[in-house]
């Protein structure tokens, strides 16, 4: 049994349908990557899986259990954490406080959710800027820290939008390394990203979108070779995917 299914899943936007019967699955320990023009409809499937919104037609099923109904914060509970594309943290708050709010998701006591936040700020590279308020980072330091709050709250799939966007060559391996270091501690990862060299090496399996329906899905490499995603998402570069 796949830890995320999601079956048939439909959302329309008054006359625009985002998405349009929507089928994949990840597995537990898996690394899968989402691809697709700008307007494909990732992110929304993105807020339907994590329960920002309600699917007008089809399923989701997390650990077999459906997920109708279940708000964001009951889904965390069950092992489900996202980031977002246009990161938010708290700004007055230092980067352990942040780190800290996502801690206390599982934590009985204060002392130790900030036990773990501090744990979790040196995993992500954040240990000497713990005591920074979250106004003062860069984007890459940011980027780590919207990470590494998801991380606070112990999941078991990890819901990843776009990390790595608008990141140097050099931040964007670092990105990667890290996501590497995550999964090897057995957690699953679904991605959204447009760096594709970085989506292709990290992903053991890629689906593709456009206009808001699943168009390929498949390895790495034979995503890169399919005409049909060539045409929809890659252009004309040949080296894109590479």
């Amino acid at each position: 049994m796949a830890l995320l299914e999601v079956a048939e899943v439909e959302k329309r936007f008054g006359g625009v349908q985002a998405v349009a019967g929507v089928s994949l699955a990840v597995d537990a320990g898996e690394i899968v990557g989402l691809i697709g023009p700008n307007g494909a409809g990732k992110t929304t499937l993105f807020h339907l899986i994590s329960g920002f919104l309600a699917p007008d037609r089809g399923t989701v099923r997390l650990a077999g259990a459906p997920t109708a109904g279940l708000r964001p914060h009951d889904l965390c509970r069950r092992g489900l954490a996202r980031t977002f594309q246009i990161v938010k943290p708290f700004p007055g708050l230092t980067v352990l406080e942040n780190i800290r709010v996502g801690a206390l998701v599982r934590a009985r006591r204060f002392a130790e959710a900030t036990a773990r936040a501090r744990a979790i700020a040196d995993a992500v590279g954040l240990g000497a800027r713990a005591d920074l308020p979250a106004r003062a980072l860069t984007l890459a330091d940011r980027k780590r820290l919207e990470l590494a709050r998801a991380l606070a709250t112990e999941p078991r799939l990890l819901l990843l939008d776009e990390v790595m966007a608008g990141l140097t060559p050099a931040e964007t391996a670092q990105v990667v390394a890290l996501c590497r270091e995550v999964h090897a501690r057995g957690i699953a990862i679904l991605l959204i990203e447009h760096v594709m060299r970085a989506v292709m090496a990290l992903s053991q399996r890629v689906v593709v979108l456009s206009q808001g329906r699943v168009i390929a899905s498949g390895p790495p490499a034979a995503i890169a070779a399919d005409p049909r995603v060539i045409e929809a998402y890659l252009g004309d570069d040949p080296d894109a995917a590479r």
